[in-house]
């Protein structure tokens, strides 16, 4: 053929979608991180030709900022929305405020004239359902009235955020964190971020916490600010086209989110680095850091919680801390560990057991049940009654002299001339006693029940819970150091800093350590932990016990297995996550690994030019193969390049369109000059340009644990295995997973996904 030399290699334009995934497939890192690294190149020669074409390339450097902006401010908004409305409608269950309805119990008492600092709880203004129904306020029918209203409340809510989730929007069900960390590795889930799951996220999130359910906001918070994150960079080129770009903006939302849950900025960039980042580089940390702030910003000017601080929790501690009570600081950690091992593994057997069984077929009547059990056992103790972000609040707090609590309800000395901050160690009163009952019997519910309720098909976070069971066991202990010190002050373990008349323990510092422990044993959290808790509650001086509490119940829950609960829900719902923390310590090969292995049928190939179109087309048809190595010939099996499926059939859809005499027996080539053909041959089709002719390969005496070191650093979806050149199989992520569970003794068919 004379003119073949002139013959279009229609690829040099790009035509849409080459380039893209299919859903649950994993992308190419270094695929994506060459053609970011092309399109700064040519930007950069481009923006000397010109002055528009200079201001071109200032705006797609200035992007990355401008994307972060804008997901600071809607996190930070929805964040304090949400926090405003699961204030009203929590109160909504108990009463309603006569003035303004849409005031929160606090708020309607607040603004109110006739309220006094005793009875600041009760005002003309806020009556409880039986008041506004039958009239009264005292009584067993009011209560009754009060309970059944509390109840139906409950479920209404409840019901109405199941129903949201099923029928609009399935993926905004659970925390969202292990899919956040699945898809920063690498993994396309597509609509999990999608514009629907984040409004009926922000949506359900609000009444489900308001449903006085055994979950928090926190987790869902960091997937809700992810949605924004995913909006706002479908926006701009740079990212939308780029799955690996987006996940750098992904990373730096996912920082935002925790910012906006516990208003800790600078805990929420090292949670993104710690917990769920895949990929981080400097310029993320960074673009993390300045959304976590303008998140935090954000919501520090909507003031959600009315006390000009970003959380409910802030406290204030007068007393320092002893080298004594390190003691009981790490028995909280034993039980932070502990508690954590138990609640990973009864809930993980909890959500198999719903995935195996009837059960997974009716989540709205297993969230109606669950809330159902959840309000009876909750209205009669006041610690369980209350929403749990309050509870904590109470529990974090100190006992100054105006508070109104039972657990502050010591017996005062009536000679007492002191400072109010500075309250001295006092014997517990009835009130105490009667709390540390209603605390025990609160703690074993929430441990409970929380394992049922984690998991259902709603939003789900576990921070709160988690918190609020170790915020309970550290008061009681706190309480019992406290009143030792008091009774026993000259113990030879309190005789050098505890004197009689002085203030020596603070009960609420043992909650905030316990808080620690116990979230740290279930989420495997270590630095992240304790920035947060102490940004969380202004505690900057108590970071030895925070981080000694942390280390401790780290240490216990990694006894008992490596996983936090966000990794085992990864591996229970068979998602492709190559964790870096897992070592591989087994001697094996990749020839161990490869396919086709021994009576397999041979590798599926295609040949640099002499396939025909029509048998590329069948080749596709009958297999599923993400793609085909390329090779001289069958005979010779010399690699030459790998080619992707998705961007063959692609190429072949456009080439039929737009390039005329291409039909089903056209050969098809991948070199630079067209093969020698007969005179009367149909046109060849080039197709060089879908080529990788660099692709990864190892040869077949690589040890697996190099082969998944580069997996892992390299976020490669498969790789070649040759000898001497030639092709001898491949080896994909999802083959390597399998072959890790193996050894781990798991089962290899849990990974589900490609």
């Amino acid at each position: 053929m004379s003119g073949s030399g002139n013959l279009m290699d229609f690829l040099d334009e790009p035509f849409p979608d080459v380039g893209t995934y299919e859903d649950f497939h994993t992308i190419d890192w270094l695929r994506e991180k060459s053609r970011d690294t092309d399109r700064h190149r040519k930007i950069t020669s481009k923006s000397k030709e010109s002055v528009w074409e200079f201001i071109k390339g200032l705006l797609d450097a200035w992007s990355g900022w401008v994307v972060m902006l804008l997901i600071g401010l809607l996190a930070g908004t929805l964040a304090g929305v949400i926090d405003l409305a699961v204030d009203w409608m929590t109160d909504l269950k108990e009463g309603i405020c006569l003035s303004a309805f849409w005031y929160s119990h606090e708020q309607c008492c607040w603004t109110s004239t006739e309220t006094t600092f005793e009875d600041r709880d009760k005002c003309p203004l806020w009556q409880k359902w039986s008041e506004l129904l039958v009239n009264q306020s005292e009584g067993a029918s009011a209560y009754i009235l009060n309970y059944l209203l509390y109840i139906l409340w409950a479920l209404l809510f409840a019901f109405l955020a199941v129903s949201l989730v099923r029928v609009f929007a399935p993926y905004a069900c659970g925390s969202g964190i292990p899919e956040i960390k699945t898809i920063l590795s690498g993994f396309i889930i597509r609509g999990y971020l999608g514009k629907w799951t984040l409004l009926i996220k922000t949506v359900t999130l609000v009444l489900v916490v308001s449903s006085g359910l055994s979950l928090g906001k926190e987790g869902p918070l960091v997937h809700v600010a992810c949605c924004c994150g995913n909006f706002f960079s479908s926006l701009f080129s740079k990212y939308s086209k780029n799955e690996g770009k987006r996940r750098e903006v992904l990373s730096a939302a996912a920082a935002a989110g925790v910012s906006v849950a516990f208003g800790a900025p600078i805990g929420g960039v090292l949670f993104s680095l710690e917990e769920v980042s895949y990929y981080f580089p400097l310029k993320t940390l960074w673009r993390s850091f300045f959304a976590a702030l303008v998140a935090a910003f954000t919501l520090r000017s909507i003031n959600p919680f009315g006390n000009s601080r970003l959380v409910l929790f802030y406290v204030e501690y007068h007393t320092p801390w002893y080298m004594a009570e390190l003691f009981p600081f790490i028995l909280l950690g034993v039980f932070g560990g502990l508690w954590g091992t138990l609640f990973i593994r009864c809930n993980i057997a909890w959500c198999r057991r719903r995935k195996t069984t009837k059960l997974g077929k009716y989540p709205v009547l297993e969230v109606i049940v669950v809330t159902a059990i959840t309000a009876i056992i909750a209205y009669p103790n006041p610690y369980t009654r209350k929403s749990t972000s309050e509870l904590i609040s109470e529990l974090f707090n100190d006992c100054g002299a105006l508070e109104s609590s039972q657990l502050c309800d010591y017996i005062n000395d009536p000679n007492m001339t002191r400072p109010v901050d500075d309250i001295p160690d006092r014997p517990a009163g009835l009130g105490v006693y009667t709390a540390m009952w209603q605390l025990a019997l609160a703690l074993i519910f929430k441990i409970v029940i929380t394992i049922f309720t984690f998991g259902m098909k709603i939003p789900s976070g576990l921070f709160i819970p988690s918190m609020a069971v170790g915020a309970m066991a550290g008061r009681m202990v706190g309480i019992g150091v406290e009143q030792l010190a008091y009774h026993h002050h000259d113990w030879i373990i309190f005789r050098n800093w505890c004197r009689p008349g002085a203030d020596c323990v603070t009960p609420g510092l043992y909650a905030m350590v316990g808080a620690a422990a116990c979230l740290g044993g279930v989420t495997r959290m270590t630095v992240s932990l304790v920035v947060i808790m102490f940004e969380l509650t202004g505690g900057l001086e108590y970071i030895v016990p925070l981080m000694a509490a942390a280390v401790t119940s780290k240490w216990v829950a990694d006894a008992f297995g490596k996983e936090g609960i966000y990794e085992a829900h990864i591996h229970l719902n068979g998602y492709p996550f190559l964790d870096v923390k897992d070592e591989f310590t087994h001697r094996t090969l990749a020839t161990d690994v490869m396919r086709p292995r021994r009576g397999e049928p041979p590798l599926s190939v295609l040949t640099q030019d002499s396939m025909t179109v029509e048998d590329v087309e069948t080749l596709i048809k009958e297999t599923d193969y993400n793609g085909f190595p390329v090779v001289v010939s069958r005979d010779s099996e010399r690699l030459i390049g790998f080619a992707q499926r998705r961007e063959l059939i692609l190429a072949i859809k456009n080439a039929r369109q737009r390039q005329e005499g291409i039909v089903s027996n056209s050969i098809m080539y991948f070199t630079e000059e067209p093969p020698e053909l007969p005179a009367n041959s149909p046109q060849p089709l080039k197709l060089r340009r879908v080529l990788n002719l660099s692709p990864f390969t190892v040869t077949d005496h690589t040890p697996m644990e190099t082969v998944v070191d580069i997996f892992r650093k390299l976020g490669l979806r498969q790789c070649l295995v040759t000898r001497s050149g030639r092709l001898l199989g491949i080896i994909t992520k999802k083959d390597v997973l399998r072959h890790m569970a193996q050894m781990a003794n798991q089962d290899p068919e849990s990974i589900m996904f490609n």
